[in-house]
């Protein structure tokens, strides 16, 4: 047997996943694409968002088009102080802490692919805005509770490094570079040496 070529396992690759995506891309929500074909039939705002690299990098416009329609669906849902629900259809299960900033994410990532850079504006300043109050001391680095980011079983309290990833990458697509910045100056500096708390780690950070 002719063992395929390195060109030939990523393509292959790319089809299948593209096969999925398109599979996917409508559910019995409204339409929306679901987070998996068989155990979760709903439009999970983390999955979807997460797979908008995947939909946008395909090139197809079905997998394009099913983004928006969901990013539309997210900000008609989301609540008057910002938040983004977890379900895109569901403006009700609200709680977790991962779900603002990857609208964010997905919302910048389609406009540079749509050239609309002021696709649904006003969610998206009111998603920054509700970032904004998530910070105890009003230095960017945001707050969670336990268990309200993907990591179901796993109790994060304080400044998770994972959701705080997912805040600076939005800024910085958003072009809010000021804020970026001071996340950056926060969290770029993870040496710690010794039992004694050193200066240049955030308190709480985790």
């Amino acid at each position: 047997m002719r063992h395929r070529s390195d060109r030939e396992q990523i393509a292959a690759a790319k089809s299948a996943a593209i096969e999925v995506l398109l599979n996917n891309r409508t559910g019995p929500h409204g339409g929306l694409p679901r987070a998996a074909a068989w155990a979760y039939p709903e439009p999970y705002t983390r999955d979807i968002m997460i797979s908008s690299l995947g939909y946008l990098v395909s090139g197809d416009q079905r997998l394009v088009s099913a983004l928006g329609k969901t990013l539309e669906a997210l900000a008609r849902n989301q609540t008057e102080r910002g938040h983004i629900p977890s379900l895109a259809h569901d403006r009700n299960d609200r709680g977790a802490s991962d779900t603002t900033p990857l609208f964010l994410f997905g919302l910048a990532l389609y406009r540079d692919y749509a050239g609309d850079a002021s696709f649904l504006d006003d969610a998206a300043r009111r998603a920054l805005t509700w970032l904004a109050y998530q910070s105890p001391d009003d230095l960017v680095m945001v707050s969670q509770l336990p268990t309200s980011d993907w990591r179901d079983e796993q109790s994060v309290f304080g400044y998770g490094l994972y959701v705080n990833a997912l805040v600076y990458t939005s800024l910085r697509l958003l072009e809010q570079h000021h804020g970026a910045a001071t996340l950056r100056s926060l969290m770029n500096r993870f040496k710690v040496e010794g039992a004694r708390k050193q200066p240049h780690v955030h308190e709480g950070l985790v």
